[in-house]
């Protein structure tokens, strides 16, 4: 006999269990226990967790959605923080659980950075919300509708979807992923759960990637493995591509060959910048700035955006390093407007030209 899965329960409107057609309206979702074992699939997707287990951090918000789900008293869900922190996974994680085999006609899943319009409302989420749901040992269970990247829907769509909810509620569970919880309007937020899942920290990055090096049998030494965890800010989407990037280049991972793939400054690079910017002429820091720049291929905007972080290691008073890091704030907004990298280099050493003659007149 076949075993039954435990999902949560819910009859029609008529009282009927009835069964639905199986939903053929947007994207499919993997059902495989494992993730495929191949050489052309991207590691984020690989070594994507496969259950709630798996997912290593936030797991005071695992936990809780898995206690909700298991007890069939699912809320309408809005996952919302920075890209590459478990929020899809634990969605999909948490679908597999509720619905094993039958995934793909209880899930409907769209990404709304691509299907972003009120027709997608008024048709696809719909007509997969009004049909009637599997049956499970009897019974009709909610189905799920994931919306990634919902903070990319306009608010007309989201208006429409709100109808939406309120109508199906009964028979629908609705999960909205996003990153900017502003960009959904109130009436969206209010209609959900809100967790809030923060930048990874470093031991949860670590940990997954270790997994992950020992599952490919990849040599990376520890100043590699620093390097990683650094750049990867607490994404471990990042984290996973600038490994699997940086293997594809060179055979050891170091610290020098990561920094050389993702085109960022070497730690002592940024080091020797901000000597410069603290203790030469201009016309010195600029010509010196500048080659390293050409010799090496670095972006400007990635030398402020990593001296700025520098800043904040080096003994200054408070007054001196809320302007100096201001003044490094607006150079990075205008060179991300485009604007002229020979005078944004200017203006960052003039600023710090400025901030060492404060240190002067401050005895520091």
């Amino acid at each position: 006999m076949a075993k039954v899965i435990d999902v949560m329960d819910i009859d029609d409107d008529n009282g009927n269990f009835n069964s639905a057609k199986p939903n053929l309206k947007g994207k499919n979702v993997v059902v495989s226990a494992a993730p495929p074992d191949t050489r052309a699939t991207p590691w984020v997707e690989k070594y994507r967790p496969q259950s709630l287990d798996d997912v290593a951090a936030h797991r005071d918000i695992v936990e809780t959605i898995d206690r909700l789900a298991s007890g069939n008293r699912l809320p309408h869900l809005l996952l919302y923080g920075p890209p590459g922190t478990g929020k899809t996974s634990t969605v999909l994680a948490m679908a597999r659980k509720l619905y094993g085999n039958k995934l793909q006609n209880m899930v409907l899943e769209l990404n709304a950075s691509d299907d972003r319009g009120i027709d997608v409302v008024r048709q696809q989420i719909q007509d997969f919300a009004s049909t009637q749901s599997i049956s499970f040992g009897g019974k009709s269970a909610v189905k799920l509708v994931l919306l990634d990247e919902a903070d990319a829907m306009t608010k007309d769509a989201q208006f429409a979807l709100r109808r939406v909810i309120e109508k199906y509620t009964k028979s629908n569970r609705f999960a909205l992923i996003c990153n900017n919880v502003n960009k959904i309007i109130p009436a969206l937020q209010s209609r959900c759960t809100r967790f809030r899942f923060a930048p990874l920290d470093a031991v949860h990055v670590r940990d997954r990637l270790r997994h992950v090096i020992e599952s490919e049998g990849l040599d990376v030494p520890e100043n590699g493995m620093k390097a990683l965890v650094q750049l990867s800010n607490g994404d471990m989407r990042k984290a996973l591509n600038i490994l699997q990037s940086t293997h594809m280049a060179c055979q050891q991972i170091t610290e020098e060959a990561v920094y050389l793939c993702t085109g960022n400054p070497l730690p002592k690079d940024i080091e020797q910048i901000s000597h410069w910017l603290l203790n030469e002429p201009f016309t010195t820091s600029s010509q010196r700035i500048s080659e390293m720049k050409t010799r090496k291929g670095l972006a400007l905007v990635d030398i402020v955006r990593e001296v700025t972080m520098f800043v904040f290691k080096i003994k200054m008073p408070p007054a001196v390093r809320i302007q100096l890091i201001n003044d490094m704030a607006d150079i990075e907004y205008r060179l991300s407007m485009a604007c002229n990298d020979k005078l944004q280099l200017g203006s960052l050493i003039a600023a710090f030209t400025r901030a060492r003659g404060s240190l002067v007149a401050a005895g520091t």
